[in-house]
């Protein structure tokens, strides 16, 4: 319709308009294919919001000549989804297919997707879903077994860019009667603000054509656009792949010691509207088992910015968290305490049957002291430089295990030397007391 949003009267009318997703869709790949053949499997389309899955959906029934037939799962229940099968089932016996497409997919619950599970299955419907979500986690195993998913990316800049011509110079459904022009810094900020997104440029597009119109001018500047922009987030979810693969490449920045792109990565979450006290607790963690020992004041600072974005809050809260990024990058990087616990752990799980040392029991009573408990501890502050050298504080087998290594760098590696020389102290007071040892004590 005339009186449509730009973003609606652009849709591709078939597939040779649509624009990118060429590892998907384009030629030679196994659903362009399916498509020309008229076979078409069950599918499930996974991306980003404006990459194309509904326009897809809707080229693929009419590639294939079947009736399509589009729902919600935010709207729609059990109820309505049998009688759409029914439907299909009577237009299946007069010899058409039929697409049923489920928009966010993932919002359908267990229940649902057990109601299109046997006619999928059957061949019964052609379902086509589409996700934001990592279909793995948000869609039942059986389903997933029978549909084929396939990865929608984020629109490039190049195909942006074609799209926005398309709209401008398109006379019938576009924008070409207006005979308008981008200017440079206009067409630049529509492409970078769009993030990949087809819906979002166009629609960002039409307010800015609109803009330029209402002043009188055939060019739409970078002014323009950035209004039309105005304060529009990137996307971003709190639950799914992108949250989780943005603050993995933040984490990993910071632990590559690479301080500028921990900058940007940590802009990228604020700038998107992640929970500040997440972030921060990434960084506590990250502190703890990537700069470790080779600066335990990396820990303090990572706290200390707990305690002070939680008390400033936002916006101002950034500043404190940029200041501990840069920090956690720039200092030097250790996981010993890590993997020491680890291989302690390991051991502690396998010798759990293992008792305490009788020296090293707790001695509360008379009773438990008469039974041995606590004979043989030696306070180390009683003796020289507060070490008992000849005390052996593991269980007997395990005597002389070293879960800990350390890193040579920066706090670490002076506290390594420390560490080697109590080593082997230890090991001499242990082998003396051996030799000392009487028949009876083995």
């Amino acid at each position: 319709m005339p009186d449509a949003p730009l973003a609606a009267r652009m849709r591709p009318r078939s597939l040779a308009e649509f624009t990118g997703q060429r590892e998907a869709i384009g030629p030679g790949t196994m659903l362009r294919g399916a498509a020309e053949r008229g076979h078409l499997p069950s599918v499930i389309l996974w991306g980003p919001p404006g990459c194309g899955k509904t326009t897809l959906a809707r080229l693929l029934a009419r590639q294939t000549k079947a009736a399509f037939i589009a729902i919600s799962a935010v709207a729609s229940g059990v109820a309505e989804l049998r009688r759409i099968i029914a439907e299909a089932e009577a237009r299946r016996s007069a010899g058409q297919r039929t697409l049923v497409f489920i928009d966010e997919i993932h919002r359908f619950n267990k229940a649902q997707q057990d109601v299109v599970l046997p006619y999928v299955e059957e061949g019964a419907i052609t379902l086509i879903g589409a996700t934001t979500e990592n279909p793995s986690f948000e869609v039942v195993a059986p389903l997933l077994s029978r549909v084929r998913v396939v990865r929608l990316l984020p629109l490039g800049d190049s195909d942006i860019g074609e799209i926005i011509a398309r709209a401008l110079d398109d006379p019938e459904r576009g924008l070409g009667r207006e005979a308008l022009s981008l200017d440079p810094e206009a067409e630049r900020l529509l492409i970078e603000g769009s993030n990949g997104d087809a819906r979002a440029a166009l629609t960002a597009l039409e307010i800015a054509a609109a803009a330029a119109g209402s002043a009188g001018r055939r060019t739409v500047t970078g002014g323009d656009v950035q209004a039309a922009l105005a304060d529009r987030r990137p996307y971003h979810d709190r639950q799914g792949d992108f949250h989780y693969d943005t603050v993995s490449a933040f984490i990993k920045s910071l632990r590559a010691s690479d301080a500028d792109a921990s900058l940007y990565w940590l802009a990228r979450m604020i700038e998107a509207g992640e929970d500040p006290l997440f972030i921060v607790r990434r960084m506590v963690i990250l502190a703890a088992e990537d700069v470790g020992l080779a600066d335990p004041q990396a820990l303090v600072v990572a706290v200390a910015c707990q305690q002070a974005v939680h008390f400033v809050g936002m916006p101002e809260g950034y500043l404190p968290m940029a200041e501990c990024a840069l920090y956690l990058a720039m200092a030097p990087k250790s996981n010993s305490a890590y993997a020491g616990f680890l291989r302690a752990r390991e051991d502690a799980v396998r010798t759990a049957h293992l008792p305490v040392p009788m020296h090293l029991r707790n001695a509360a009573t008379g009773l438990m002291r008469s039974l041995g408990y606590g004979q043989g501890y030696r306070y180390a502050h009683d003796e020289a430089e507060h070490f008992a050298p000849g005390m052996v504080c593991l269980p007997d087998s395990l005597a002389g295990q070293q879960y800990y290594l350390p890193g040579q760098l920066g706090f670490e590696a002076q506290a390594a030397e420390r560490l080697a020389r109590l080593r082997s102290r230890a090991s001499a007071g242990q082998s003396e007391n051996a030799g000392h040892r009487g028949p009876d004590e083995d």
